[in-house]
């Protein structure tokens, strides 16, 4: 009679989940640098990872797999990302942000 090898768990430990999550992180971060710097080249010397990721990731509700998200990272296009700034800095001013000085004298 022959033994067979027990089955190993197919359930990721605590501390694996946490290493995947980290590795995971540590990927997505990288591809945003690349993208960034990528954008340096072309000009566009301001842009950060931490944008891209938010500029990429608002259209997600979860997570998605690591491919796609690494595939909408690389094919992010300038005019998308600056399309997408632009909609930021306007949503982000406050009402009284866009308005001119008045122009009534002061009453002393």
């Amino acid at each position: 009679m022959s033994e067979e090898p027990a089955e190993e768990s197919t359930e990721p430990e605590p501390d694996d989940a946490l290493h995947s999550e980290a590795a995971l992180t540590a990927a997505i971060e990288e591809v945003c640098q690349s993208k960034a710097e990528e954008f340096h080249l072309l000009g566009y010397e301001q842009v950060t990872a931490v944008e891209i990721w938010k500029c990429v990731s608002q259209k997600y509700k979860e997570i998605p797999p690591l491919h796609r998200v690494i595939n909408d990272v690389l094919t992010l296009k300038t005019n998308v990302f600056m399309n997408w700034l632009m909609i930021r800095a306007y949503t982000e001013a406050g009402p009284d942000d866009d308005q001119l000085p008045s122009s009534k004298p002061h009453r002393s």
